[in-house]
């Protein structure tokens, strides 16, 4: 099982390097670690940026902050029953 604020935490490290406010996930992109390939994992969870990408609506653009995206993404990865 997935732990929640596990998954949280390394969202928003690789999230907070970018340059907020974004107004689109491509935005991210040159924060990331590992580019698109960054992966985040917990228990049974594994999901790298670029498949994230594509479970998620896109969110609600654009964002001031690392923590108010990454709450949405977690929302949204919740609902569609990913985590």
């Amino acid at each position: 099982m997935a732990d929640e604020d596990e998954i949280r935490e390394q969202m928003i490290d690789a999230f907070e390097g970018a340059d907020y406010p974004i107004s689109s996930p491509m935005d991210l992109v040159p924060a990331l670690p590992n580019g698109p390939g960054t992966k985040f994992e917990s228990g049974d969870f594994s999901m790298t940026a670029m498949e994230l990408n594509t479970k998620i609506s896109g969110g609600d653009f654009p964002y001031d902050d690392p923590e108010s995206f990454v709450d949405d993404v977690i929302g949204e990865l919740k609902a569609a029953d990913e985590l």
